[in-house]
Order: C-alpha cells, then structure tokens, then sequence
C-alpha cells in the first residue's frame, strides 16, 4: 500500500450519517407515482443525528423496477422541510422499511475490532 496516514480522527457530531442498505423481497413492495406501479427491490435508507440529537430516518432511496421492465431511482424525504418532525403522509409500507432496515443493521451482528489491535 502506498500510503501513510498520521493523527487521531474525530469525528464531527453536528451531522452524523449512517445509511443503511437493504434488498427486498420481490414483490413484496409497490410503489406507485403518477398512477404507475413500480416493483421495489432495494431500499438506502439514510439515518442522520444533528447535534447530538437522537437518530433519525431522513430519507429512502428505493431502486425499483416501472411497468416497461427497466430500473428507477425513487427517494422519499421522511422529515418535514424544517427537519423537525417526520413528514404527514408517508405510507405505513415505508415507514416499515425504515424499521427493517434499523433492526437489520444491529440485528446482523456487525462487530468490528481493529486488526492487530491496533
């Protein structure tokens, strides 16, 4: 490896993210946007903290199949424009992925130590 690195890194607490990605079962998901079905089969879903504060869901991006077969990109913002409180109208199937994806990120086991350590 052709590369060094020094000093101790910190992270910056005011705005923390975390995205977690999940692949759905298909069929198991329909969005639907200007009257078209679209067949969810993956979900981003973006947690974030802002100073300090407890996580949030922020936003999921799905990648979905439309009607003529071909991928699409679908991002549902779940906070309100001020960034307070979760947006009104927000179905309850999304809400549903958030808790999965959530609960799939602890739920997996995810441990980690250093190499060596160090």
């Amino acid at each position: 490896m052709d590369l060094s690195a020094t000093g101790e890194p910190v992270i910056v607490q005011e705005d923390t993210q975390v995205h977690v990605g999940i692949n759905l079962r298909p069929g198991t998901l329909t969005l639907t946007r200007n009257g078209k079905d679209f067949a969810a089969y993956h979900a981003l879903v973006e947690f974030t903290s802002v100073h300090a504060k407890p996580w949030t869901a922020e936003k999921v991006k799905f990648s979905a199949k439309g009607p003529d077969g071909k991928s699409v990109g679908l991002t549902v913002d779940l906070l309100n424009d001020t960034w307070d409180v979760p947006r009104a109208g927000v179905p309850a199937a999304i809400w549903k992925v958030v808790t999965l994806a959530a609960t799939s990120a602890g739920d997996v086991g995810i441990t980690y130590a250093p190499p060596g350590g160090a």
